[in-house]
């Protein structure tokens, strides 16, 4: 049987739930001082993402441009740089480029891997073969497009992207 004069919690006295703590604060609210301190913690880690990110971008933006030279080194036309990051989480640049046959857009592919390569970037991927008059390498941050005129044309990849800004424009 159940004894109705004892109790399972224990009573504690109402005056120690209202005693200030060592803090000087009343026990079970929360700290000011160690929760403002706890903000700028975060807001100096904030700052160091933003300083992270802002490095990505311009490594990207170097990788971006340093693919249009080598492009132009082989004799790319119509080389063009798209900056796509507002528009997409895909990547953050476009280069799009063309050549007049086949070689040529095989050189000028292998021309930016192995130049890439040579500074210790490789590709994600790479689709197509020059017989299709397409080829797309993936650098992860930069999407390399290489096509023949008359994929270029008909694709139509800057007007696609039409809303994307132009970076660098090289003919």
């Amino acid at each position: 049987m159940i004894d109705p004069t004892r109790s399972r919690r224990t009573a504690r006295p109402r005056d120690a739930a209202a005693a200030p703590t060592s803090a000087g604060r009343r026990a079970g609210l929360p700290d000011r001082e160690a929760r403002a301190k706890e903000g700028g913690k975060r807001a100096k880690e904030a700052e160091g993402a933003e300083e992270g990110q802002a490095a990505q971008e311009r490594e990207a933006l170097q990788l971006a441009h340093r693919i249009v030279d080598l492009a132009a080194d082989r004799k790319a036309s119509d080389i063009v740089l798209l900056s796509v990051a507002e528009l997409t989480t895909l990547t953050d640049y476009f280069v799009i480029c063309s050549g007049g046959s086949e070689r040529q857009l095989g050189a000028i592919s292998d021309g930016i891997v192995e130049g890439l390569k040579a500074d210790g970037v490789l590709p994600i991927g790479r689709e197509g073969a020059t017989s299709a008059h397409w080829l797309l390498l993936d650098f992860g941050s930069v999407i390399v497009h290489v096509m023949a005129w008359p994929e270029r044309d008909f694709y139509a990849l800057e007007k696609l992207w039409a809303e994307a800004s132009l970076v660098v424009r090289v003919q």
